[in-house]
């Protein structure tokens, strides 16, 4: 009996394992005939890494990481990863609220003496969540300082460059991603430890997640296995601008692989960093004033791809990192490419965001967008004017021009937006990239009421006319 029982088992798991391999095969040429055809061997070039509970299930290269020196893309190469190097910055802070150095309600001028408060609290929080008002220096005006990514920086000069900037809003009542925080937050955790904001990151937090590739590093460091960065502004390939890695500090200094954030996503879930409760507070989007919640924990997005996803994305010169943890599925994936096209005049850069986003459906199991068609009669029905629901001063236009839908925001953040059908409800619009955004149109007894777009959250929208 127990030689049955056992041969019995032998089967089962000879039956998963096929079963499995069958699966990691299909993602792997249905990932591999997305990419065939985008990045060639002398192009600018992508390093994928796709894993699930099981483990890592693709993990490859395409494209050049030096089109001069016609070096192929390899998959352990360095890349910068921008902004996801607010993940880090935002731990090494919860560790020193663990410890009981700091507390997220404390005031940052507690800790950065002079710091302009102009009349409100900001607090460590309010920097972490992107609540506290203070703008972006990225987009601060460089009119008398066109060369301002060449020079080099201390914290201080950093600080000093955007901190007599006028809050755009209270702290803690809106939400708008700010650079500015997180280079703060870095010179909060020099201010308490005493340390280095490098040293301090790299010996508690990328030494103690195991990673091997990830590190700072300015221009003039040899690093092993690091890519050359390009731009295609203009409609083709150039060498990317000259950029100051101090420039970024606490905000997108960091350069890595896409094993190693693989290996740092699985270091954050066992714990080894910041415990289990501060941890799922840095995965829930922050509540602001009002009582409505932004989609931003502390260093990462919270929003729904279909289903719970935890990400953030990286732009820096010559460089795109998207990073995306999908908990429900236990499915993790990390894209790093050696190319930064975001002011290309052509339809570019959005194909390549469109691209990666496929990929992401792909390794979560879901069947890729496709457009259908869809009767001129029902779109008609569709075309009209829709009021939020919960803020009553904002609309939406949805107009029909040779037989496809586009809509016109009022707050003119989009114009001209087209809509696909996916179904006779559902459609998708392209034209949003960072962010998978759909309008699904509701009927009530045969008459379009309500339009719900679905943005990470879902918003209704009433039709007025």
């Amino acid at each position: 009996m127990k030689k049955i029982v056992s041969l019995s088992l032998c089967l089962v798991t000879a039956t998963f394992s096929f079963s499995q391999n069958d699966t990691n095969h299909q993602l792997e040429n249905s990932v591999d005939s997305l990419i065939a055809t985008q990045f060639k061997s002398n192009e600018p070039g992508v390093s994928i890494l796709i894993a699930n509970k099981n483990g890592i299930i693709y993990k490859k290269a395409f494209g050049s990481a030096n089109i001069e020196l016609n070096v192929a893309m390899q998959p352990d190469m360095v890349f910068r990863i921008g902004s996801v190097t607010k993940q880090f910055t935002a731990i090494g802070i919860l560790q020193l609220v663990e410890q009981g150095k700091i507390s997220l309600q404390d005031s940052i001028q507690k800790y950065i003496t002079g710091y302009p408060s102009k009349g409100y609290t900001i607090t460590i929080e309010n920097l972490l969540t992107h609540t506290s008002g203070i703008p972006d220096y990225s987009n601060a005006d460089t009119t008398n300082n066109p060369y301002i990514e060449r020079h080099d920086f201390t914290p201080e000069q950093l600080i000093k460059y955007f901190d007599y900037m006028p809050l755009e809003f209270k702290p803690g009542t809106k939400y708008n991603y700010s650079n500015s925080g997180y280079v703060l937050l870095a010179y909060i955790i020099q201010q308490v430890t005493g340390e280095d904001y490098h040293q301090y990151i790299k010996e508690n937090v990328i030494n103690r997640a195991g990673l091997q590739h990830t590190l700072f590093a300015d221009e003039h460091t040899i690093i092993p296995n690091r890519v050359e960065g390009y731009t295609r502004d203009k409609g083709f390939f150039e060498n990317c601008e000259y950029q100051t890695a101090s420039l970024a500090l606490g905000c997108g200094d960091l350069m890595s692989t896409t094993e190693d954030l693989y290996q740092w996503n699985k270091a954050l879930l066992s714990y080894k960093l910041i415990s289990k409760e501060m941890l799922q507070k840095a995965f829930t989007p922050y509540k602001l004033s009002d009582g409505s919640y932004t989609n931003y924990g502390y260093g990462w997005f919270i929003d729904s791809f279909g289903i719970k996803r935890i990400h953030h994305e990286g732009q820096v010169s010559g460089f795109t990192a998207l990073e995306e943890y999908y908990p429900d599925k236990d499915v993790y994936v990390s894209i790093l490419t050696n190319q930064l096209s975001g002011e290309d005049t052509t339809d570019f850069s959005d194909k390549r965001f469109r691209l990666f986003n496929n990929i992401f459906q792909v390794a979560i199991g879901k069947s890729l967008d496709k457009e259908i068609a869809v009767s001129e009669a029902l779109l008609d029905e569709y075309v009209g004017t829709y009021q939020l629901a919960i803020k009553k001063k904002e609309t939406l236009t949805i107009y029909k021009e040779q037989g496809k839908l586009y809509m016109d925001l009022s707050n003119k953040t989009g114009r001209h937006m087209v809509l696909q059908p996916l179904s006779s409800t559902l459609f998708l619009l392209p034209d949003v990239m960072r962010v998978r955004t759909t309008a699904e149109f509701i009927s009530e007894n045969g008459k379009v009421t309500k339009v719900f777009m679905t943005q990470g959250k879902k918003y209704e929208w009433i039709k007025i006319k």
